[in-house]
């Protein structure tokens, strides 16, 4: 991992590092032919056993779940079973580039459900830019899912395909955005670690947020919900400090629901001008941006309050460079890059998130929810030792997914969107051994070499 102190390091270098995974890629991929395929989980005993699975003994769960719906979730694998729904109208750092070549991406994000959450998702990728498209096929498709991740879906139709069916009475299941209320919570717990680490109170602290896509936009409702005071968040993008009466945002107030509502709620104080207004004072900066270390200035920095706290989460390269932003003053530097401290990963959320709420059967995903996962992750950064280049817990610390699946679950039972009550210790032993089972299959095959090795 390379040190906020270490100069030596270029943007070429790490631009460079940063190809490296994209060359060996190229030779994985041809020689799996991909990442996921389905498995039984009946014993088959011998060729009788298909008279049970299958005709005629299948008639008998059919006519009833015919009787009642719900008895699906007893019968049938829906309800470990999520859909990763997209176009790939937009796919992280690769923009617009279709279906087909979004593919592999919903296909890594399955294996990552899988063995980090032991939830069974399958890659669906619609040949769509049309919202009214997708809502239509998510809704004719819940029979079969538990679940629907929506993902890599162009602004503003994702706003509008995640709101139109969480709030639709007719969808019965959890319709989730990761590249919104996912990578929202993961920053959340990060801000929570970060204000727990300096002695700050989330009510008390003021926000700067650059960048206001779907990533930052969730994040700012999601950070609301937590407790921050709406007045102390100053968003800002290309054009500038967003504000209520800005020309441009009035204008697309019906194209861009949740950045005009918003500006109506944030920037208590009605500043204009660029981000470096919107950074005086603040003890936070959140940063979903450009891709370019120069984006983020170091006088903004210095003249943040005492302790500040800057993540800087645009990919490959962060909008400041670490050691920058600790030269300038930062105490605590978050990125999105995993060879920095403090990697805001969105894969420590959306696999435990999902499994909390399959295991209670929620009905969907509220951003209470997401606020429980965020503080379950804090929690765990918490109890192994919060230091300033660690303030989240790191992908491989097995104790995450549990936790934030039980926390996640317990806080659906508490909203009353859950359809099985069941107490906390319960719940926490279901996900662990759901994981834990993922796990361990995953290595069999492996030992087993029925997973070639790795050449």
């Amino acid at each position: 991992m390379i040190t906020l102190t270490e100069k030596k390091v270029t943007k070429e270098e790490l631009l460079e590092k940063a190809k490296k995974p994209a060359g060996i890629a190229m030779k994985l991929h041809p020689y799996y032919k991909g990442k996921m395929q389905t498995v039984p989980k009946c014993s088959i005993w011998g060729f009788d056993a298909f008279s049970i699975w299958y005709t005629p003994g299948v008639a008998a769960p059919c006519l009833a779940i015919k009787e009642n719906k719900e008895e699906v979730y007893k019968h049938t694998n829906k309800g470990n079973f999520v859909a990763v729904v997209s176009n790939g109208t937009r796919v992280l750092g690769l923009g617009n580039i279709g279906p087909e070549a979004g593919y592999p991406v919903m296909e890594g994000k399955s294996l990552l459900f899988k063995y980090l959450g032991g939830v069974d998702a399958i890659a669906l990728c619609l040949d769509t830019d049309d919202p009214e498209d997708i809502i239509k096929t998510v809704k004719l498709i819940q029979p079969s899912f538990g679940g629907i991740n929506l993902e890599d879906i162009s602004k503003p139709n994702c706003y509008k395909i995640l709101e139109t069916l969480r709030n639709d009475p007719e969808v019965t299941i959890p319709v989730f955005h990761d590249d919104a209320q996912g990578t929202a919570t993961v920053v959340l717990a990060g801000v929570l670690g970060a204000l727990k680490f300096v002695g700050k109170e989330i009510d008390q602290v003021k926000i700067a947020m650059l960048g206001v896509g779907a990533a930052n936009t969730r994040t700012a409702y999601l950070l609301i919900t937590a407790g921050v005071d709406p007045k102390n968040i100053v968003m800002c993008d290309s054009k500038g400090i967003t504000i209520k009466d800005r020309p441009d945002i009035v204008e697309q107030k019906d194209y861009d629901t949740f950045k005009y509502d918003l500006a109506q709620k944030t920037n208590g104080e009605g500043l204009t001008g660029d981000f470096g207004v919107a950074t005086k004072g603040a003890d936070v900066i959140i940063s979903a941006a450009k891709s370019d270390p120069g984006t983020i200035k170091k006088e903004w920095i210095s003249h943040m309050a005492k302790d500040s706290i800057v993540f800087a989460c645009a990919n490959p390269l962060p909008e400041i460079w670490p050691w920058e932003a600790r030269e300038a003053g930062a105490k605590v530097i978050g990125t999105g890059r995993s060879d920095f401290p403090n990697q805001i990963n969105n894969s420590l959320g959306f696999p435990a998130i999902f499994r909390g709420a399959l295991d209670v059967q929620a009905k969907t995903i509220t951003d209470e929810m997401c606020v429980a996962a965020a503080y379950a992750l804090r929690d765990v950064a918490v109890k192994n030792g919060l230091t300033k280049d660690y303030i989240t817990p790191k992908m491989d610390q097995w104790e995450v997914y549990p936790n934030e699946a039980t926390a996640v679950g317990m806080k659906a039972i508490e909203q009353g969107i859950a359809r099985v009550i069941m107490g906390e210790k319960e719940l926490y032993k279901m996900a662990e051994e759901k994981i834990k089972y993922s796990q361990d299959m995953t290595k069999m095959l492996m030992d087993k070499e029925f997973i070639k090795p790795k050449p």
